[in-house]
């Protein structure tokens, strides 16, 4: 089986969670709901990636967030492509920062309150990895 290394994060900002949707122009899950995700690439340190996307995604810069909890690969399947699964290293920030600006990969954010994530139609597992951190 194949396997991908990938991190998604979770912004919390008071009592809500930051969601975005992702757009038609990335390769997988389009139009899904999700945290901020992206590809560790080679050697790269899971949580510099979680940084660096957060940054590319959202615009949130590293002093503007608090790291609150990590976790360590959790293995997803993916439905979308045979024989192959993800293997997820999760990350839950905070920030006093409600600004956000999307990049190209998600055309949609919201601030949500946890119970609220089950009205979104969402990645796979996406409830599991925030249930994990919390």
């Amino acid at each position: 089986m194949q396997s991908t290394r990938i991190v998604t994060s979770f912004i919390k900002n008071n009592n809500k969670i930051l969601i975005l949707k992702r757009s038609n122009k990335v390769r997988s899950m389009k139009g899904r709901w999700s945290g901020i995700s992206g590809i560790i690439e080679n050697n790269e340190n899971p949580t510099e990636r979680a940084i660096i996307e957060i940054f590319e995604e959202v615009g949130i810069k590293k002093d503007e967030i608090t790291l609150i909890k990590e976790k360590e690969k959790m293995k997803v399947s993916s439905p979308q492509y045979q024989n192959h699964e993800w293997e997820v290293f999760s990350f839950l920030f905070e920030t006093k920062k409600m600004e956000i600006k999307l990049n190209w990969e998600n055309s949609e954010f919201r601030w949500i309150k946890v119970d609220e994530l089950k009205n979104y139609e969402t990645v796979p597992s996406l409830d599991k990895i925030l249930f994990n951190l919390l």
